[in-house]
């Protein structure tokens, strides 16, 4: 079994990485992809005089590090085949579609992130990436 879980560092979101562990533990030979993801970087109007786009890229960049490092210190404490990888673009589209190129078998999240506003929806991004994919997802709250 191949999962594909996004972390951003939020708590709902580790739960939902530990939730994958305890799943691929269960299961002989099972693979966790790892990834955070971010939407591409909008500049516009007096801002792009100050601060490019490729920079606001490298900051998200460099953002995205600590989520996937806490997630790869876990997958590893636990012994689980893991991978990783920070993607770019819409978050929930860029979520269901990698989950069908590399083949994963479900996607497992939290149901709220790191965002306030996400917080008051039931998670926009995860509502999202229930209607794009096209593999189970499972919910952790």
């Amino acid at each position: 079994m191949k999962l594909l879980v996004p972390v951003d560092g939020s708590d709902n979101s580790m739960r939902a990485l530990r939730h994958a562990i305890a799943l691929a533990k269960a299961i002989p030979s099972s693979s966790i992809h790892v990834v955070t993801a971010h939407d591409e970087p909008i500049v516009f109007g007096e801002v792009a005089v100050y601060v490019s786009r490729e920079k606001i890229a490298e900051l998200q960049r460099k953002q995205s590090e600590g989520p996937l490092s806490m997630a790869v210190q876990a997958l590893e404490a636990a012994g689980i085949s893991h991978s990783k990888e920070i993607i770019e673009g819409s978050i929930a589209n860029t979520i269901a579609h990698r989950a069908d190129e590399l083949g994963c078998d479900g996607i497992v999240m939290g149901t709220r992130g790191m965002t306030a506003l996400g917080g008051l929806l039931l998670g926009s991004v995860a509502t999202r990436v229930i209607h794009a994919a096209t593999v189970p997802v499972t919910l952790v709250k």
